[in-house]
């Protein structure tokens, strides 16, 4: 019984160049294959392009003309498309810095908003370094900041420091509007908020990857995403960042909020100056407060389009604002 030929669309995996040749069965078509693209045929198979699964006989017969396969030679392999993209992908990194010097020079004639959009999008992508810790791996990174700074967390633990040191400043700069008579218990809580938070580094550990507390903000990649505002579950844009990418990211990430729910110059401070004003002998929660100024109870990072202006409305958790004294009890 003679066979009938069914064409086929044979290819290498490391070329996208397609041969169509025609076969009745799978020795044959295999044969033919490695002939025509100089492949020894011991040891070589033919599998699915899709998905990578190797041709057996029986499976052979039940392709449709024209199915696309990979003709796989002696120590190869072929994991489907994805093998393809894996390969594009290496060879886009390889030459990404032509490329982002290419789509430049479109973007300067381009004046279509849609393709300017697209280039953009394009050069940032390429321009990300994500994984880059250390200056000498990313240097645009470190453009425009201080010599001193040697690594990207070192960088973003002394930004976060800085604001927290700035709220801080905040809560000292009150003390003129705390009553006299209650100024020294005031001045104590601030000390007693400050030894805290040199404990903790102002917080700064956050933003270091090298870290384990860094996984209770971002990823181990270090994106950040927007919680605001506040009103609402999520952030209706769904705005994202990853300030370690590239410097432009790090750039826009510092126009990204710490938004205080509970607001700290409209509600927190003052709250707090009344507590001690009026604590009549009782001790005031001071790490209740400290939790409100300086920590994610009450910090959402907001991206500056969902940073709400307007009053919060919001107040302190009255049955927060003094706790009881610890007894000491004499044996008698």
């Amino acid at each position: 019984m003679v066979e009938v030929l069914r064409p086929f669309r044979l290819r290498r995996p490391s070329s996208a160049q397609k041969l169509g040749l025609a076969a009745g069965n799978l020795r044959g078509l295999l044969r033919k294959g490695c002939g025509a693209m100089g492949v020894p045929l011991e040891g070589s198979r033919l599998c699915l392009y899709e998905d990578g699964t190797e041709l057996s006989e029986s499976f052979f017969h039940t392709l449709p003309p024209q199915t696309e396969l990979v003709l796989v030679g002696p120590g190869e392999t072929w994991q489907g498309c994805t093998s393809d993209i894996e390969r594009f992908l290496i060879a886009f990194c390889e030459q990404g810095d032509a490329v982002v010097k290419a789509a430049q020079k479109l973007l300067s004639d381009e004046r279509a908003p849609h393709r300017q959009k697209l280039l953009a999008d394009l050069i940032h992508s390429l321009s990300e370094n994500i994984l880059a810790e250390d200056k000498e791996q990313d240097k645009s990174w470190f453009e425009g900041l201080q010599s001193r700074f040697k690594n990207k967390s070192s960088y973003m633990r002394y930004s976060c420091e800085s604001r927290i040191r700035s709220y801080l400043k905040e809560v000292s700069g009150f003390i003129p509007n705390v009553d006299p008579a209650a100024r020294d218990e005031y001045k104590h809580i601030i000390e007693l908020m400050s030894d805290k938070l040199k404990s903790v580094k102002y917080n700064g550990c956050y933003f270091d990857r090298r870290e384990e507390e860094a996984a209770r903000l971002c990823t181990a990649e270090g994106w950040f995403s927007c919680q605001g505002p506040f009103d609402r579950p999520d952030c209706p844009c769904k705005h994202s960042i990853n300030p370690y990418s590239n410097r432009e990211s790090r750039i826009l990430f510092s126009t990204w909020n710490l938004d205080h729910i509970i607001e700290k110059k409209r509600a927190v401070v003052p709250e707090l100056a009344e507590a001690v004003k009026t604590r009549d002998g009782r001790e005031v929660n001071w790490e209740y407060f400290y939790q409100l100024l300086f920590t994610v109870v009450n910090l959402k990072l907001v991206h500056i389009a969902c940073h709400k202006k307007t009053n919060h409305n919001l107040h302190c958790d009255k049955t927060q604002i003094y706790r009881k004294r610890k007894r000491n009890h004499k044996i008698s």
